[in-house]
């Protein structure tokens, strides 16, 4: 967020965000780990990181997407003046109370679901990963995650393709054997 320079927090980000409205987005990656931490689900509803990506989705949950997106530009404003900043303090949040954490928690998330903690943050990883590449490719910055965020990025991609009937498209995309639709996504 340091590399973002100072006049480029309104030009378009991603769809129809802007840059900030796309960094608020992606900031809830965090925001609802600390929300999520202080619920508690009865149940786990959802097993695996990939079943979380086909069960929490705006037309799984009847949410028009209309609303995610202003949730997105709510949070980039929320972001305030310095949103560098507000994005390190939001880690430094978040790394707090997973550090407080001694367990696995079932949490409760969106939709009333429960899942384990364990089972959340891969999807968190995923979400910074790709909003992370996102903003990068919408500035025109050099941006990689690290080797260990974008492997866990990928093997919950590509389990997700496969839980949703993707698998073979992607293999031979991966390999070289076919080209994959515009606009192709997993989640």
């Amino acid at each position: 967020m340091h590399d973002i320079p100072v006049g480029a927090w309104d030009k378009p980000g991603l769809g129809n965000w802007d840059v900030r409205a796309l960094v608020g987005h992606t900031s809830r990656s965090l925001t609802t780990v600390s929300t999520y931490l202080r619920t508690k689900a009865e149940r786990v509803d959802i097993a695996t990181p990939e079943e979380y990506y086909l069960r929490v989705t705006p037309s799984a949950l009847g949410i028009d997407p209309a609303d995610v997106a202003e949730r997105g530009r709510q949070a980039g404003i929320a972001l305030g003046e310095d949103p560098a900043a507000a994005v390190d303090q939001l880690v430094a949040g978040v790394l707090g109370d997973l550090a407080a954490v001694d367990d696995d928690p079932v949490i409760e998330v969106i939709g009333g679901l429960g899942i384990r903690l364990h089972t959340y943050l891969p999807t968190r990883i995923f979400e910074l990963a790709v909003h992370g590449m996102d903003i990068a490719r919408a500035l025109d910055l050099a941006f990689e995650p690290p080797a260990a965020v974008l492997a866990e990025a990928l093997d919950l991609a590509t389990r997700t393709a496969m839980l949703t009937g993707q698998g073979q498209s992607v293999l031979l995309a991966l390999t070289g054997r076919c080209a994959l639709p515009p606009n192709f996504s997993v989640v």
